[in-house]
């Protein structure tokens, strides 16, 4: 996806977050995070944008920068957040196409690292907010295509990293496919003794398969959805969601 249209969605995703955080009330349970409320889900999501804008800005290359704990709360505290966001929308937008700072997945750049991963971090957790609301889990307005990039993000960036927990003594092999993203959205993942091993298209047999609408796929993916549908072994399906979380 092009780094302009990442960054339109990390800016509708946080202003959609903050709507549904203050119609819901700094009190409110997240049921898609049990044991947070609604100020928990605000001060880490503001703290990850905070974190995300000083390697843009500063175009910063050692990684070890942490979250700072947040004090605030009620209406100061989604205050901060939306300030927090706007700035990172702000950054992302003026930053240079060649901007060379510090991305933990690769990318082809680390402005589109940073777009993405921001892009995605921000969708899930407005999807936390909006359950708050006592509602059905919104999909709008995650489209296919950007629903199949997170479903590429995580099972090939996020889970070939070393501190993947998705780990077997017996070989096991797990299919995605997105049924409404194309032909190549589709995914092989083998998981072993070691970080699960993804490539896209189907190679071999698959002793599970998990498919689905992209959107509902990659929010299931991200356990704030059942998976949509399961054949093959079970089993793994369950493997994944127990030991998959991020």
């Amino acid at each position: 996806m092009q780094i302009a249209e990442l960054i339109r969605i990390v800016d509708i995703e946080g202003r959609s977050l903050a709507a549904a955080a203050e119609e819901a009330g700094v009190d409110a349970k997240v049921p898609t995070c049990p044991g947070w409320q609604i100020r928990d889900l605000l001060r880490h999501q503001g703290a990850v944008h905070q974190w995300a804008t000083s390697y843009v800005a500063e175009q910063r290359k050692p990684h070890g920068i942490g979250h700072h704990e947040v004090g605030l709360d009620g209406a100061e505290l989604l205050a901060w957040f939306r300030e927090g966001h706007r700035r990172l929308v702000d950054t992302l937008t003026a930053a240079p196409a060649d901007l060379d700072c510090w991305a933990f997945l690769p990318a082809p750049s680390p402005l589109a690292f940073w777009a993405r991963r921001q892009a995605h971090e921000t969708t899930v957790h407005r999807v936390d907010a909006q359950s708050a609301l006592a509602r059905t889990v919104h999909e709008e307005p995650i489209t296919a295509e950007f629903a199949a990039d997170g479903i590429d993000e995580l099972l090939a960036g996020f889970h070939a990293r070393e501190r993947s927990r998705v780990r077997s003594d017996v070989p096991r092999t797990l299919r995605v496919r997105a049924t409404d993203a194309g032909p190549d959205a589709v995914w092989t993942v083998r998981i072993t003794q070691d970080p699960p091993a993804t490539e896209r298209g189907a190679s071999g047999e698959a002793e599970c398969e998990l498919s689905g609408p992209a959107v509902r796929l990659y929010l299931a993916l991200w356990n704030r959805l059942p998976f949509p549908d399961v054949s093959g072994d079970p089993a793994l399906a369950a493997f994944w969601r127990e030991h998959s979380g991020v």
